[in-house]
């Protein structure tokens, strides 16, 4: 009897245990066929592959398809702490990442001993051809010591360490056409010049990819679900061109040297279309290094730098009496001995004269000169005359800077401020202005609108944006900008004319020079400094078909004297030479002939 309730037991048992693994079996079955939504949950989101890859920013290249500005491979390297501390190393990746981007070891173990994290960045930014001994493994990477292993070359797998995408901006160039091309910063935004102003053009569109991975966190591409591409910004084309640039880039360097000025700046400007050909500015800095520039030297001064322009401004007062017939070339004025008072004011000149025609006091620089001719015309006619050579207002070039200048309407203007503002005092220019304004009198009275930024092209080859010739306005009358290229060459080609260090072997050039005392801040009393200066040449060449305008400005040069007299300041001695040089380079690199018949301001190619 005791037998046989024991055999029952038994049976009882082996069923129970038979029915326990059906169940086993049966919830597994279930579990897998037809898992419940919350084991469903964690298993896919630690299995989705999700990632917004970004477009490339776009290229900045000149009017030749020389590349100024592009992006270039970089990586973040980081480490997973806890990865590391289950599986990996962390003496041996300390001892080579240390060693490999020369970084104390113990920073690097510090954040390894954070084992909570799975995230900590070693080094930002680093190029790929610095990269070269890493190569990306599953969990980690694989690392090629540049020491040898018992005269082996030996790769070491160092769980736990990756390499995050990362592009970096590069300018090729460094410094040259810094102040134009402006950069972008570490988050890829454009924070100065063509950068800046064309970001949306620049900037790559971002992607979308949705899929899984598999074991070993690589993407399992058949399980794609999304997918839509990165967009790789466009290329944004600029009416600069290299070679002139470097060569007016060095020329305003060599300026501030030979004659001690502060800062010089220079722009060359094609006369019938307005395209810029070179902006260079002096001090200037590597867009590679910006960062640590002086936020001085990253101001582009050829448009952003208000000065009084003195006697440059003597080219548009007198083209404009001219025009409006209150002047002939052949009339005389009387220019005092070189003293005159109006106003209870007295005003100068550098060289005394006496009775002499409009046509010399251009040649001379006359401020007496000028200044009865101003009056002739009166406060409204001078000031109309200025504004349709668009002084006091932007001139639109299409990047971030530019200053419209200072120029205040009649109503606020003293008894002698017609004598001042005619010789180029008591108004605020940008080099622009003045290039342009002498730019309107070589293209027979119209003013181009200047441009800087001649297309955007996709990555397609889609022309997505082109900027044509535009006319501002017309200042003049063809016949008085024609008299008035006459009378400026003369102040370049003629003996006694203020511009002779200009002239050009083989060309005929017209031009004015400019020499202004710089004004003094209220905090130092106002007025005027008495030997500091903002000296310039504004000119254009050939006179007989003008091609090219070009103006050089510095930023009070000179020397002094034993005794302390300045000198080597005037326009047509620091800027004159300079504006020699330039043109020089740009009539044979643009092949102008003298009489001006060809210019090629592009590549044949190109064409």
């Amino acid at each position: 009897m005791a037998e046989v309730r024991f055999k029952g037991r038994i049976i009882v048992l082996v069923v129970v245990v038979i029915l326990v693994f059906i169940g086993i079996a049966c919830r597994l079955t279930m579990l897998h066929l037809r898992p419940a939504q919350w084991v469903l949950t964690p298993i896919e989101q630690g299995r989705m592959y999700e990632t917004k890859p970004m477009g490339s920013r776009g290229r900045i290249v000149d009017r030749n398809g020389e590349i100024l500005a592009m992006d270039l491979a970089a990586y973040h390297v980081y480490v997973d702490p806890k990865y590391i501390s289950e599986h990996g190393d962390a003496a041996t990746v300390s001892k080579y990442l240390s060693t490999e981007f020369r970084i104390p070891e113990y920073e690097i173990k510090e954040k390894l001993e954070k084992t909570e994290r799975q995230y900590e960045r070693i080094k930002k930014f680093v190029p790929g051809h610095q990269l070269k001994r890493f190569k990306r493994r599953a969990f980690g990477v694989e690392y090629t010591p540049a020491e040898l292993v018992n005269g082996v070359e030996t790769n070491i797998y160092l769980r736990g360490v990756g390499l995050e995408e990362a592009p970096i901006r590069n300018y090729p160039k460094g410094p040259l056409m810094a102040h134009v091309v402006g950069f972008a910063n570490q988050e890829g935004i454009g924070s100065a010049g063509v950068e800046q102003r064309m970001d949306e053009y620049l900037r790559g569109k971002e992607g979308h990819r949705v899929s899984k991975k598999d074991g070993r966190r690589r993407e399992i591409y058949s399980a794609r679900t999304v997918d839509i591409e990165a967009v790789d910004g466009a290329t944004v084309m600029l009416t600069l061109d290299q070679q002139l640039q470097y060569v007016a880039e060095k020329t305003v360097e060599k300026t501030c040297r030979d004659f001690n000025a502060k800062a010089a700046w220079a722009i060359v400007q094609h006369v019938r279309t307005g395209e810029i050909l070179a902006m260079a500015s002096f001090p200037t800095y590597d867009l590679n290094r910006y960062a640590k520039a002086p936020p001085e030297w990253r101001r582009n001064r050829a448009i952003s730098f208000n000065y009084e322009p003195g006697s440059t401004m003597k080219a548009a007062v007198i083209a404009s009496a001219l025009d409006n017939e209150v002047v002939k070339e052949e009339d005389i004025f009387d220019c005092e001995n070189g003293y005159w008072v109006y106003g209870g004011k007295s005003l100068r000149d550098s060289h005394g004269e006496k009775e002499i025609s409009v046509a010399e006091i251009i040649k001379v620089s006359s401020n007496i000169g000028t200044a009865k001719i101003a009056l002739e015309m009166g406060n409204q006619m001078v000031y109309d005359s200025l504004k349709k050579f668009n002084f006091g207002n932007r001139l639109g070039i299409g990047i971030p800077g530019e200053e419209g200048g200072i120029f205040y309407s009649p109503k606020h203007w003293s008894k002698i401020s017609i004598t001042r503002i005619g010789m180029g005092h008591e108004i605020g220019v940008t080099a622009l202005q003045i290039v342009s304004m002498m730019s309107a009198i070589a293209y027979n009275g119209v003013q181009m609108k200047p441009l800087l930024i001649k297309k955007v092209v996709s990555t397609d080859g889609t022309l997505v944006e082109e900027n044509m010739p535009e006319e501002l306005g017309r200042p003049l009358s063809p016949s008085a900008a024609r008299r008035m290229q006459k009378l400026l060459a003369a102040v370049v080609m003629e003996e006694g004319g203020t511009g002779s260090k200009a002239r050009l072997e083989g060309y005929t050039v017209a031009g004015k020079t400019g020499t202004a005392q710089k004004i003094r801040p209220k905090e130092e009393g106002g007025g005027y400094y008495s030997k500091n200066f903002t000296s310039s040449f504004v000119g254009f060449l050939p006179v007989e078909n003008p091609e090219i305008a070009i103006v050089v400005v510095a930023d009070d040069p000179g020397e002094y004297t034993e005794s302390g007299r300045k000198i080597k300041y005037y326009g047509g001695t620091v800027c004159g030479p300079a504006f020699k040089e330039i043109a020089e380079f740009a009539v044979r690199y643009l092949r102008i002939a003298p009489e001006g018949s060809r210019i090629y301001v592009a590549r044949p190619d190109d064409e």
